[in-house]
This record gives C-alpha cells, sequence and structure tokens, in this order.
C-alpha cells in the first residue's frame, strides 16, 4: 500500500483537538445565517484568505470571531459531528476534544448547552463509527484564575461527562503556575490534567506544568528540546507530547515543515504523537498531518507506527478500550 493507504489503515488517536477550531469557513456561514450573526469576513473565500497568521495571538483572534456563529445545542452537535466524520475517515478511533466554555459562556451561551450537543455527538460517533471519545474542558490562559474557578463551579453538575481539564489560548506571559490552585482543586475533583505548554512559551513553562499543575501530557512541548535536562526527563518519565506540526509551521513556531524537531524529540526516546489542533485554520486533519511531516521528515513507516502507538497508550482509557486498538495496530503491514 502506498504511505497515505498505511496512515489511514493506522488506528490511531487525536489527544490535541479544539473543536471550535475545526469550524470549516462554509459550517461557519451556514451557522452565522442561521443564527443571524454577523461575521466580520463577507464571504467563504475572505474568510479563508484571513488565515495568514504571524503568532498565535493572530490566530486566537481569528479564532474567537469565529466562534460567535456556536449559540444553540445543535450547533455544537453539527460542529463535533463534522470533526468525527472527517476523524472516522482518517482512521482515527479515539479522539479527546478539547472545548472553551468560556469562550461560549461569555457570550451568554449556557455551559450545559455547550456540553449538551458535543456529548450528543460523541455518542451519535460512537454509534455511527464506532468511534470513542473523551471531553477536555479547557481553561482560558489569558482570563484569571477566579475565571477559571467560576467555570469549574458550572461545571460542577456535569463532572461525570467530563474527563479532564487542560490550559490553552495565549501562551506568553501566561505562565502554568498562574493556575496553580485551580488544577489542584480540579485533580481533587478526579479529573485528567493536561496543559499547553512549550509552544511559544519557553521550556519552564513544561516544568511548571508538570510540577505544579501535575499535568498527565504536555500539549506541544516542542520547545523541550531547548532544554536537555527537560528533554532527559520527558524521555524518562515517558511523559506524552501531543504534537501539532502544521499548526508549529502555520503560527510560525517553525518557519518550514522540514525544520521542526519532531523527529529529534522522538529520537531522543520522547513519546511524541501527532495531532491537527485547529485543523481548520492550520490545513490539514490528523491524517494530513501525519501525511505531510513523513515526508517532510522522512520518518520511516516504524517510526510512524511507534507514533500512533504513542497515541493509543495516552489515552485516557482503559487497558480495555485500549488492546483491541493495540492488536489492530500491529496487524497493519508495513
Amino acid at each position: 500500500m502506498d504511505l497515505e493507504q498505511y496512515l489511514r489503515a493506522l488506528p490511531k488517536a487525536e489527544l490535541h483537538l479544539h473543536i471550535e477550531g475545526t469550524l470549516e469557513p462554509e459550517l461557519m456561514f451556514a451557522l452565522a445565517e442561521r443564527n443571524g450573526v454577523a461575521l466580520p469576513w463577507r464571504s467563504i473565500e475572505e474568510t479563508r484568505a484571513a488565515y495568514a497568521f504571524s503568532d498565535l495571538q493572530s490566530f486566537l483572534d481569528l479564532y474567537y470571531a469565529g466562534a460567535a456563529a456556536l449559540i444553540h445545542e445543535e450547533d455544537f452537535y453539527d460542529l463535533a459531528m463534522a470533526y468525527f466524520e472527517r476523524a472516522h475517515a482518517d482512521g482515527v478511533v479515539h479522539a479527546e476534544l478539547f472545548f472553551d466554555p468560556q469562550t461560549h459562556t461569555a457570550r451568554g451561551v449556557a455551559f450545559a448547552t455547550v456540553l449538551d450537543g458535543l456529548e450528543r455527538a460523541c455518542r451519535a460517533a460512537r454509534e455511527r463509527y464506532g468511534l470513542s471519545s473523551r471531553l477536555i474542558l479547557c481553561f482560558l490562559r489569558h482570563l484569571s484564575e477566579e475565571d477559571g474557578f467560576a467555570t469549574l463551579e458550572q461545571a460542577l453538575p456535569h463532572l461525570a461527562r467530563l474527563h479532564g481539564v487542560g490550559l490553552d489560548s495565549s501562551e506568553q506571559g501566561h505562565p502554568p503556575s498562574k493556575f496553580t490552585r485551580l488544577f489542584a482543586r480540579c485533580r481533587e475533583l478526579g479529573l485528567h490534567v493536561v496543559a499547553h505548554a512549550g509552544e511559544e512559551g519557553p521550556p519552564a513553562y513544561i516544568v511548571e506544568a508538570l510540577d505544579l499543575l501535575k499535568a498527565e501530557r504536555i500539549d506541544h512541548g516542542v520547545r523541550a528540546a531547548e532544554d536537555p535536562a527537560l528533554l532527559a526527563r520527558l524521555a524518562r518519565e515517558q511523559v506524552p507530547l501531543t504534537v501539532c506540526p502544521l499548526s508549529n509551521v502555520k503560527l510560525c513556531v517553525f518557519p518550514d515543515l522540514r525544520q521542526h524537531n519532531l523527529k529529534t524529540l522522538l529520537d531522543a526516546g520522547l513519546k511524541v504523537t501527532i495531532n491537527s489542533d485547529d485543523p481548520a485554520y492550520f490545513g490539514g486533519y490528523v491524517l494530513e498531518n501525519y501525511r505531510q511531516t513523513a515526508l517532510a521528515l522522512q520518518l520511516s513507516r516504524d517510526e510512524l507506527k511507534r507514533i500512533a502507538r504513542n497515541s493509543l497508550e495516552a489515552a485516557f482509557v482503559d487497558a480495555g478500550e485500549r488492546a483491541p486498538w493495540l492488536a489492530r495496530l500491529e496487524a497493519v503491514a508495513d
């Protein structure tokens, strides 16, 4: 089989996916029309033309503007189902969806509206595609820890429907230490913990995420390569890194995919995974991230299978659910 067929055949988990970041312009405009929302752009073409980002913040400004089209439960359901259809076609067997309730509650959308729509889509994806999923509530780091606590309070009646918490949005100037108390409370409540660190922020942010937030996975983490001691620690402790190659290039973390350090991290023994982050904005869903990265970095099929295995092993599922995926993975012929 050719490379794309091989990659599609690999059962994989997507562990770094912002569901709001899957809002394609076509759906954005359809929802805006359905809900009577005025967007900053006059057409789908004009919207796509705006996807020229200089850094993370320039992307976030556009990302939050587009999210204004999401208002009703059905909108969040439609958004997630569009993603699940693509993920299934890409060979994803398990997806852990980040969602940003503060983006919506600040606009008057109820927390339960967001969660109900997303959870209904998760159930439908299980029934339609056999695709399992988890929901991870992300706190916006550019807001205060107090605002995060208020969001957690809204989430309390729904804890059984959530599997973890994360930390995303503008990294520079907002270290993980800003949220130490909030994440301690989340751990007390039995929630898994992940955190964005080491994308634009320094390696020290990764250390804070591990030591202060007790993060079980690091989202991005590519700047760990700048700190040999941290690199050795991540390899020793096998902390998963949810790397997003096309995102890193689109946001100018790396000038070119051929200069991405994913293979360097992999060769150093780190538990690296490949994910799509905000694929509607960054030019590719998970299969395209695998494909372009494989070509740019000349990854072998053994290395690609290892990356897929890493994703399955790093998923927040029990051994019984993971076992058949790993068996399927080993059955894929090189």
